[in-house]
């Protein structure tokens, strides 16, 4: 579907090969959001998107529990604020506990990313974190449903320009290029896209890569677990996040 994916053909999110049917499929989500004028916002966005289909918004979150559960779903669309009761990342839980397989796209106001590092692990993999005035920017909208979608953890491009490692911890190990690229990762971009962003060729993105798994300690041959999101899970952990 979205050309920062469409590459990651040899590798399996969750249980998912990333196949050619993956990549041309349309995918279907539902908005939960409180506020009316922003949900329209984010419909008139996403209807931009010709393999998106917006099958259901919502604006109260126990409404949604009971209804997308039976509504065949790739993708739910959650603000983190949904008012008095149950938040975005409650809701998300929730809903992935019913469906391992929904992603999870979160919106926000504020820059937190920090949220996905403290999600369960039963729950991992298939989360997207977007500040809400990325959403008219229809290719970073489009490739965080798309990477919640096939298992992913990404998060906002804005925040990764923000994040910085911690002083002491394995980013420390990396070398700049290796946070760039980790950087690329965590927005959900493949590695052909990496190596066009850095005027790289695509072999030596892969080299980088495989030296980020060794220096965080990722088994990229454990299918249990999506390299990808073992290793933004540590970028995250390893990160904070310079306010503006």
């Amino acid at each position: 579907m979205l050309e920062d994916v469409e590459q990651m053909t040899t590798e399996t999110v969750g249980t998912r090969p990333l196949d050619e049917a993956n990549r041309a499929r349309t995918v279907r989500l539902a908005v939960v959001e409180d506020e009316s004028l922003f949900r329209d916002l984010l419909r008139l966005s996403l209807a931009q998107h010709p393999n998106i289909e917006v099958v259901g918004a919502f604006a109260e979150p126990n409404e949604a529990l009971a209804a997308i559960p039976d509504m065949g779903l790739d993708v739910v669309v959650l603000d983190i604020d949904l008012g008095d009761g149950m938040n975005g990342v409650e809701l998300g839980i929730r809903l992935r506990r019913l469906q391992p397989k929904l992603g999870v796209m979160l919106l926000s106001n504020h820059a937190d990313p920090q949220l996905l590092s403290s999600l369960p692990r039963d729950v991992m993999g298939g989360w997207s974190y977007l500040l809400k005035r990325s959403v008219t920017n229809v290719e970073t909208l489009s490739r965080a449903i798309e990477g919640a979608s096939m298992g992913l953890l990404l998060f906002d491009p804005e925040l990764t320009r923000r994040t910085r490692p911690r002083r002491s911890g394995p980013l420390n190990q990396l070398s700049p290029r290796q946070l760039e690229v980790l950087g690329l990762i965590a927005e959900g971009h493949s590695n052909a896209a990496i190596a066009r962003k850095l005027d790289l060729s695509e072999r030596s993105v892969e080299n980088h890569v495989s030296r980020i798994y060794t220096s965080l300690g990722v088994d990229a041959t454990d299918r249990t677990a999506h390299a990808r999101v073992m290793a933004v899970l540590q970028y995250l952990e390893g990160s904070v996040t310079i306010a503006e």
